[in-house]
């Protein structure tokens, strides 16, 4: 299987099956990268080359990588070694820095869950709607899983920024505020996973990756 020149062979979506060329390893990749890699991981599992768990596992670290380099051991698990066609890389522009593509929804459904992601805390579910999108949908759809982590984050932020301004003085003042600029962020994040955009909360922090 790994001599068929296929859409789906080694090399294909960015990530050749010997491995990323130097330099680029290190190199963080788009929604787009890990959806691809899914799809060969998918594809080798219906082909009956892996059993449910190597399944598992490959899925779950194709879904969880950052870099060029987390992805291409998978790639060489699936097909090997053997030489890939040429891929082009995105050119290096310094330390840490390299232009990331947005993540797209190919699907009506995934941009639906991606939209959850965002609109389940304004029906009063602020952490446990996007962590379950994140958690369930998200293992199958790298866009799902970007917007539910985005959105994850941002009520993890917003929950510890309502008990910081709890314990002030004008707290009471600044609290509805604080909420009322919540909504209206998950409703434009809605948006743009309808738009098959990304998007990026402001002021947030980030321990869910």
């Amino acid at each position: 299987m790994a001599g068929t020149a296929t859409p789906a062979g080694p090399g294909y979506g960015g990530v050749p099956a010997t491995g990323p060329r130097p330099g680029h390893a290190g190199l963080r990749v788009s929604n787009q990268d890990r959806e691809r890699v899914v799809e060969h991981v998918q594809a080798a599992y219906a082909e009956g080359r892996l059993d449910k768990i190597e399944f598992d596992d490959r899925l779950e670290r194709a879904m969880t990588a950052r870099v060029h380099g987390d992805l291409a051991p998978i790639m060489n698990e699936l097909y090997g070694t053997h030489p890939a066609r040429p891929v082009s890389y995105p050119p290096v522009m310094g330390q840490g820095h390299h232009v990331r593509p947005a993540g797209r929804g190919d699907t009506g459904a995934e941009r639906l869950g991606a939209m959850a992601s965002h609109l389940l805390p304004l029906i009063g579910l602020p952490v446990v709607g996007p962590a379950v999108m994140m958690l369930t949908a998200g293992k199958t759809s790298p866009y799902i899983r970007a917007h539910s982590v985005e959105a994850l984050n941002f009520q993890l932020t917003m929950l510890a920024a309502t008990i910081v301004l709890a314990i002030t003085f004008i707290g009471f003042v600044l609290t509805p505020l604080l909420w009322i600029g919540g909504v209206v962020l998950s409703v434009v994040g809605a948006v743009a996973a309808a738009g098959d955009g990304d998007f990026r909360y402001p002021f947030t922090l980030r321990p869910v990756k």
